[in-house]
């Protein structure tokens, strides 16, 4: 897929696209009478049964597809026009069309942003493990500005660095675990920190990390022939550049659960749940790329991500039911489910973030199967300590068509944790998501805003979703990145009204 960005009509298309609500043309005010009258009548038809969407028709003598920028239910607006991009590139590269024209001229940036983020999930495969593979038909989007062409452009590249993240989400997540352990996601953590700019790292192997008392990994990952490993990837933008003086004073910390695979250990999963584990290193994934593009993006703000990579296996040093382990913290965590393993790894990612300095800490994980059973696959629930922290989860999710539903910290299932000999066992009794989140807490450092992300539905689908037939959906990248990005131009505006002699409570 190939974009090009014009104020005015080249001439060169060969088929022009129309977006459209019920039966009002969206972004275009340029058809002449005759086309108009056309129009009109083709979205009657469409009401009425004779046409469809993405039907292909004749108007004004120029091939024109008729896109539904409302078909869906449940949708925003906005996720609306990303699912019309999308199912319009599918049907242009099958169809072949060389060049389509879309007449945005009338578009807000926000709309532009979607439907070329729809262009683009339109674009991805993976098809690493195909014996034949096939290259899509290439088709080129003349994309019809007027005067925002300017603007659009700068949107074009911000939405390419962004695309490039969720790609490389997408692509970690959907590789086979046998080609994607621990030290192999390390290999690729360290070559996109090489080659970005501003971004550093830290690697921790196992001797590293049972020195310095993180057993969380060691506990998880002792039974597997792949060691476990925490990485810290690190990128400050508060330090500012050029006119862009005024920067965040937060640290953003992203801590992503990483298990590579997960057979549940010696509690074993159910085989049948067992091939969508390789998607169980979904929050990792999710925060490499995260910090990847707010790094590339060049955000005023510092951020670091901390990967909890581990194997839960079957061995002879496995870690047993009964087991008990000190934690980072110093509290002692008893083994109570071995397949209640990603809140162990977890622990120690948040325990790193207190000691880098957060001052807000997201946690995101594919963690619980009750989650699932609550939520499904379209809405990520979480948790939050800081409620305008959880706001702008909200808010940054709805821009990015990711849903979020806030949940209960309820201190009524709390007691459930205690153990007999530890402080805590790593499972409770009753509400299997609000436990696992009741339990991260006590890890979070303190006076830090955080929030638990639990993406157990939303990260990986085994059936057509949106933008996705199968496999990783690479949800929360755009969030946060958006997060990132909101918090940097809040901090901004507080200090531009404090030099003002003004006083404004900001919400971050």
């Amino acid at each position: 897929m190939k974009t090009n960005i014009v104020s005015t009509a080249s001439g060169k298309a060969n088929v022009s696209a129309l977006f459209f609500v019920k039966k009002s043309v969206q972004f275009s005010n340029v058809l002449s009478e005759n086309a108009e009258k056309q129009v009109e009548s083709v979205l009657n038809g469409m009401e009425d049964g004779p046409f469809e969407d993405l039907e292909l028709l004749e108007i004004d003598e120029q091939s024109t597809l008729f896109v539904n920028a409302a078909k869906e239910r449940g949708l925003s607006s906005l996720d609306h026009l990303r699912m019309a991009a999308f199912r319009l590139a599918k049907k242009a590269s099958k169809r072949q069309i060389p060049m389509v024209s879309m007449m945005l001229a009338d578009a807000a940036p926000e709309q532009f942003k979607s439907i070329l983020l729809g262009l683009h999930y339109a674009d991805y495969k993976f098809d690493a493990y195909k014996s034949k593979q096939k290259d899509a038909f290439q088709v080129t989007f003349e994309i019809v500005a007027g005067e925002q062409a300017a603007e659009f452009k700068k949107i074009a590249e911000e939405v390419a660095v962004e695309n490039k993240a969720i790609v490389l989400a997408k692509n970690l997540i959907n590789t086979s675990a046998s080609d994607l352990y621990p030290e192999e996601f390390v290999a690729n953590a360290n070559t996109i920190a090489k080659y970005t700019p501003g971004l550093s790292i830290k690697v921790r192997n196992m001797k590293q990390l049972e020195k310095e008392g993180f057993m969380g990994h060691v506990t998880v990952g002792k039974g597997s022939s792949h060691e476990p490993y925490m990485i810290t990837l690190s990128y400050d933008g508060s330090k500012g550049n050029g006119k862009n003086s005024r920067t965040s004073k937060d640290h953003l910390v992203i801590v992503g659960k990483g298990l590579t695979f997960d057979t549940g250990g010696l509690c074993l999963k159910p085989p049948k749940s067992m091939p969508e584990m390789i998607s169980d290193m979904s929050g990792a994934a999710t925060a490499l790329a995260a910090i990847q593009a707010i790094a590339t993006l060049k955000l005023p703000i510092k951020v670091s991500a901390v990967c909890c990579l581990a194997e839960n296996a079957i061995g002879n040093k496995s870690v047993l039911p009964g087991d008990i382990f000190t934690a980072k913290n110093g509290k002692t965590v008893m083994v109570d489910n071995t397949d209640a393993e990603g809140r162990l790894v977890l622990s120690d990612g948040l325990a790193e973030a207190g000691l880098i300095g957060a001052t807000h800490i997201v946690d995101l994980a594919t963690l619980t199967g009750a989650m699932v059973r609550a939520l499904g696959y379209a809405v990520a629930g979480f948790f939050s300590n800081d409620d305008a922290l959880a706001l702008n989860v909200i808010n940054c999710g709805e821009a990015c068509c990711e849903k979020f539903w806030s949940m209960p910290l309820e201190e009524e299932y709390a007691d459930a944790l205690k153990d007999h000999f530890a402080d805590l066992k790593n499972t409770g009794s009753d509400a299997g998501a609000i436990a696992a989140a009741l339990f991260l807490q006590e890890f979070v450092p303190e006076n830090t805003a955080w929030a638990h992300w639990d993406i157990a539905g939303t990260a990986f689908v085994s059936k057509a979703w949106k933008y996705t037939d199968f496999g990783a959906t690479g949800f929360g990248v755009q969030t946060l990145i958006e997060l990132a990005r909101r918090m940097s131009s809040a901090s901004d505006k507080c200090e531009n009204e404090a030099d003002n002699g003004e006083y404004a409570a900001v919400e971050v």
